[in-house]
């Protein structure tokens, strides 16, 4: 066999190899797919509570028989049993607390603190407060609100309450302090 009939038949075999394994190692590439995707995210802005007006039952005398105190949420004032409401240097209120935060989001309300008004002249008497608040200072007197939706970024909830006096109640300045928290959803 002369050398170049053997140098073409030893390069047939060598091409023909190179396409068989270019074939065998490029098969897997031939079956694979990709695909991407876009990272957006959205920051927003956090929510934030502040308070704008504090909850004040205003003066009042107890009667011989146990009553109650109740400020609405809208701030009006009413008595029940012996409880007598004096109107000198007496402006009762319901809170106010301002959320803010993202457009139109929902959020929850986590109610806090004080279930008694503690008397801050030493004596260890006190009264029971049962909250009553709403998303509107609609006078609302019983109920409490857990959750509201952001109106272009902004809601109010209103905090009365009501005081459980006893007969003969001790005089003095009861204090105590409610939270409200407040978190999107």
């Amino acid at each position: 066999m002369s050398s170049s009939a053997f140098i073409r038949k030893n390069f047939r075999r060598t091409a023909l190899a190179s396409v068989v394994a270019l074939g065998a190692f490029g098969a897997s590439n031939s079956f694979a797919a990709e695909a991407t995707t876009s990272a957006t995210s959205t920051v927003i802005v956090p929510i934030a509570i502040e308070k704008s007006a504090d909850l004040v039952f205003g003066k009042f005398a107890p009667g011989a028989a146990v009553g109650t105190v109740t400020v609405s949420t809208s701030g009006a004032r009413t008595a029940s049993g012996g409880v007598i409401l004096s109107s000198v240097d007496s402006s009762p209120t319901a809170a106010q607390f301002d959320v803010t935060g993202d457009g139109a989001a929902t959020y929850g309300i986590t109610w806090g603190g004080a279930t008694e008004l503690t008397n801050t002249g030493g004596a260890s008497e006190t009264m029971a407060l049962t909250r009553i608040s709403e998303l509107t200072a609609g006078g609302a007197t019983t109920g409490e609100v857990t959750g509201g939706t952001l109106t272009a970024g902004a809601q109010s909830i209103y905090l009365g309450g009501m005081l459980d006096v006893a007969a003969g109640q001790v005089a003095g300045t009861y204090t105590g302090d409610v939270s409200a928290t407040v978190e999107y959803n």
